[in-house]
C-alpha cells in the first residue's frame, strides 16, 4: 500500500515541479518578454517539443533532433547547435531523469557510476580540445554517421536478440574498463556534436551485455542528463559560449522540454519496443538522407565518416556475435 502510495504520487510531484519551473522562467523574463520569446523563436519550442518525447522515451537525447534541425533548417551553425543542445538536455533530461527515479523505473546505477566517470572526461575533451579545431561539415557528418550506426543496434533489436538481464550480469574489472570506455567515448562524441554517451552506452548495455531495454534506456536517459549538465556547465562558467541567441532559444524551449521529456519517460514505460524502435529508424534515415542532400562533401569528410561508420558498425557487430553473457544467464538458469 505503501509503494502504491508513493507511486499515486509521483506525477502531482511533477506537476508541482513543471508549475515551478514555469514560475520561474515567466518571472524571470516577465509577462510580455515571455510570450515574446515563444512566439518570435516558435520553430525551437517546436522542434523541442518533439525532441523532448525522443529524449525521455528513448535512447536519443533531444539534441538528436536538436543538432540536424538546428544545421539543416533553421540555419544555426553546429557549434551553437551542440552548446543548445547540451543546455536545453541539461533541463529536459534532468526532468525526465527525476521522473524515472521517482516513479523507480529500473536504472543500473553502476552503468551509470562508471560511463559517468568516462564521460566527463570525454566531454571535457571533446568541448575544450577537439570542438575548435574539427570543421562544420565534418561535425554536422560525424552525427550523422553515429546515429546511422545506431541503427544497426536497433535491426538488430527487432530481429530478436535475447535480452533478460535486468542489471549488469558481471562486474569485474573487464566490464568496469569497458563501461569507462564506452562512456568516454560517448563524452567525446556529446561535446563535438551535443548527443551521444546514451546512443553509445545503451548499444553497449544491449548489444554486449544483453541488458533489457527497458532497463537500459531509462539508464542512458540518466547518463545523458549528467553529461549534459557537465556539459553546460562548460560552456556557461569555463568556456563562456552560452550566448545571449543561443540562451534566447534555451529560454524559448525550457517550458516545453520540462513536460516533453517526463511525458515521454512515461509514454516509454507504456509503449511496446518495437514502435519505438521503428519510430527512430525512421527519424534516422530522414536524417541520413537529408544530410545526403544538404551537406558539402569532400574528401576529408567522405573518408572520416566511412572510417568512423566502419569502426563502429564492426564494434556493433562484434558486440552482437558474443554469447558469452548471455551464456552467464543460461548458466544461472540451469
Amino acid at each position: 500500500m505503501l509503494r502504491c502510495n508513493r507511486t499515486n504520487l509521483v506525477i502531482p510531484f511533477m506537476i508541482c515541479v513543471i508549475c515551478a519551473v514555469w514560475f520561474v522562467w515567466w518571472m524571470f523574463l516577465t509577462e510580455g518578454r515571455a510570450m515574446a520569446t515563444l512566439w518570435s523563436n516558435w520553430q525551437v519550442s517546436l522542434t523541442m517539443l518533439l525532441g523532448s518525447l525522443i529524449a525521455g522515451a528513448t535512447s536519443e537525447g533531444g539534441g538528436a533532433v536538436a543538432f540536424p534541425v538546428f544545421t539543416k533548417l533553421l540555419g544555426v551553425g553546429p557549434q551553437d547547435a551542440k552548446i543548445f543542445s547540451l543546455a536545453i538536455q541539461s533541463v529536459g533530461m534532468t526532468s525526465a531523469s527525476l521522473f524515472i527515479v521517482l516513479s523507480r523505473i529500473p536504472v543500473d546505477w553502476r552503468v551509470v557510476r562508471w560511463a559517468t566517470v568516462g564521460g566527463i572526461a570525454g566531454i571535457c575533451l571533446g568541448c575544450i580540445v577537439l570542438s575548435p579545431i574539427i570543421s562544420p561539415d565534418v561535425t554536422k557528418m560525424l552525427f550523422t554517421v553515429i546515429v546511422t550506426s545506431f541503427a544497426i543496434t536497433l535491426i538488430a533489436l527487432n530481429r530478436g536478440i535475447q535480452l533478460r538481464h535486468q542489471h549488469m550480469p558481471v562486474h569485474g574489472v573487464l566490464e568496469c574498463c569497458l563501461l569507462l570506455l564506452f562512456g568516454f567515448i560517448g563524452g567525446v562524441v556529446s561535446g563535438l556534436v551535443g548527443n551521444g554517451i546514451d546512443i553509445i552506452t545503451f548499444s553497449l548495455m544491449v548489444l554486449l551485455f544483453r541488458i533489457s531495454e527497458k532497463v537500459a534506456t531509462p539508464t542512458s536517459v540518466v547518463l545523458m542528463a549528467i553529461n549534459a549538465l557537465v556539459g553546460f556547465y562548460l560552456y556557461v562558467f569555463v568556456l563562456d559560449g552560452f550566448t545571449l541567441q543561443i540562451k534566447t532559444y534555451w529560454l524559448a524551449a525550457v517550458p516545453v522540454v520540462v513536460v516533453g521529456a517526463p511525458l515521454g519517460a512515461l509514454l516509454c514505460s507504456r509503449m511496446s519496443r518495437a514502435a519505438i524502435a521503428n519510430f527512430l529508424i525512421a527519424l534516422i534515415a530522414l536524417e541520413f538522407f537529408s544530410s545526403i542532400a544538404i551537406i558539402e562533401f569532400n574528401s576529408t569528410v567522405i573518408i572520416l565518416s566511412l572510417l568512423v561508420f566502419c569502426c563502429l558498425s564492426y564494434v556493433y557487430y562484434l558486440m552482437y556475435r558474443t554469447d558469452h553473457y548471455r551464456q552467464i544467464l543460461f548458466n544461472q538458469n540451469s
